[in-house]
């Protein structure tokens, strides 16, 4: 039997679809493995949103050439955002000619076509299956291999519209296509049934699902829906655009007990001027007072949101601003990221770029005053009783395992004999203490 490895880089979306091709590979006779060294075939699944994803992707796409030389019979694919770029595409080609062959986002469901077409080549040379990013229809029915028994992944649509100046998704990813909705309750429905306690619903922009479809749905309707479906589960939901998230939205969260007491929304700057030119259509008080609504509404709600340090023109004011929103609503979370040029983007040829130095110090000052702020909300949580999925064992210390609270709380707390047995099961945690990052607690027997 022929062995398959995938690594996976980027967002959840990604992991989806790497979850896809698993499901494909395994119908086609292929058996996983997880030493590249053993495989018969390696697909990269690579992203495109920052640099330093590419740059890893690539690196470690280097690195395969030892195992080609070992194994000649190997085959190597690389496929993901990065693919959709043709700069890159031409790098795979020129730089790394032991690829095999590449293709994009939207070919997903023609993964064993393209398998056959690899293998039936006499010849070795550089295959690349032709896409459009805005072609082609979503197809139903295609494998999944899910890569865990209690957390699910289920993609509601594809694409993006919204053309932020920093940002390549909607150029690789294309313009945004959401699937029918009887097809997605048809599928949270059997993940139910076979006892999936997390769903996640993935989309670049998911407040805009349906607005593709003639007498489509919205997503706050798409969710009311859902949460119909019969089982003890959980519905989480990434990634939102403040623009389109709803009243009815929240509203939606506030009434149903499935939908998480945790909200992601980007801000990426607290400066209206920077919003403008990052083209993000909304306002820093339409921000704030969006999160005041949830809160309102949602008591104890969770909200975490994602930040870019150093966009070009960003002056100290602005930055001022960003700190501002932060002591404001003081977030639960904030994903910060330095920004990075995007080929093909605005703002890559926007003037007044920021130099490395100052972005680095601003970062300094953005975690630090983030660190303190989750410390002190963290620190609200001890004391109290909280419901959570135990997900497995601790990245960081293999003598806890971790769970995830209904607020996306990370939760460590000891083993003990049998506590294995609970990953993937609903327990009741006591929270003893609190540290910036997590939560440390006590499972109640």
């Amino acid at each position: 039997m022929q062995r398959i490895y995938i690594e996976t880089y980027g967002c959840q979306q990604n992991e989806a679809d790497s979850e896809k091709i698993l499901g494909m590979a395994l119908e086609m006779g292929y058996e996983k493995t997880d030493n590249k060294e053993d495989a018969d075939l390696i697909i990269v699944n690579t992203c495109a949103v920052r640099e330093h994803a590419e740059l890893k992707a690539l690196s470690n796409t280097g690195q395969l050439k030892h195992i080609k030389e070992k194994n000649p019979s190997l085959l190597i694919g690389v496929c993901g955002c990065m693919i959709q770029q043709e700069h890159r595409k031409e790098d795979i080609k020129m730089k790394y000619p032991y690829v095999d062959f590449v293709f994009g986002t939207n070919m997903l469901d023609r993964f064993p076509q393209i398998m056959k077409e690899v293998k039936s080549r006499k010849k070795r040379s550089f295959f690349v299956e032709s896409y459009d990013v805005n072609k082609g229809e979503i197809k139903e029915g295609i494998p999944v291999a899910r890569a865990f028994d209690h957390s699910a992944l289920v993609s509601i649509m594809y694409g993006c519209n919204n053309f932020c100046t920093y940002c390549v998704v909607p150029y690789v990813r294309g313009r945004e296509r959401s699937r029918k909705p009887e097809c997605i309750i048809e599928e949270v429905r059997d993940l139910a049934a076979k006892g999936y306690k997390e769903i996640m619903l993935l989309g670049q922009n998911v407040n805009s699902y349906g607005k593709d479809i003639e007498n489509g749905i919205n997503f706050a309707e798409l969710l009311r829906r859902l949460c119909k479906v019969e089982g003890d589960f959980v519905l989480k939901f990434m990634t939102s655009h403040p623009k389109d998230a709803t009243h009815e939205l929240i509203d939606v969260m506030a009434e149903n007990k499935k939908v998480e007491r945790h909200f992601h929304l980007p801000l990426q700057s607290g400066s209206d001027r920077i919003l403008k030119i990052m083209n993000r259509r909304y306002t820093r008080d339409a921000f704030y007072s969006l999160t005041e609504y949830m809160k309102e509404k949602i008591p104890g709600i969770s909200i975490t949101t994602d930040i870019i340090v150093g966009f070009p023109g960003e002056t100290e004011e602005d930055f001022a601003d960003t700190l501002d929103m932060m002591k404001r609503i003081r977030f639960d979370g904030v994903f910060s990221f330095v920004y990075s040029k995007r080929k093909g983007t605005p703002a890559a040829v926007m003037e007044d770029q920021i130099s490395d130095e100052v972005k680095k110090e601003r970062m300094g000052r953005l975690l630090s005053l983030q660190t303190e702020i989750q410390t002190e909300k963290n620190r609200e949580y001890v004391g109290k009783t909280i419901r959570a999925l135990v997900e497995g064992e601790s990245k960081s210390n293999p003598n806890r395992l971790s769970a995830r609270s209904k607020e996306g709380k990370l939760i460590h707390f000891d083993r003990f004999n049998g506590s294995d047995e609970l990953v993937g099961k609903f327990v009741d945690i006591k929270i003893t203490s609190a540290e910036a990052i997590m939560l440390l607690g006590e499972v109640i027997k």
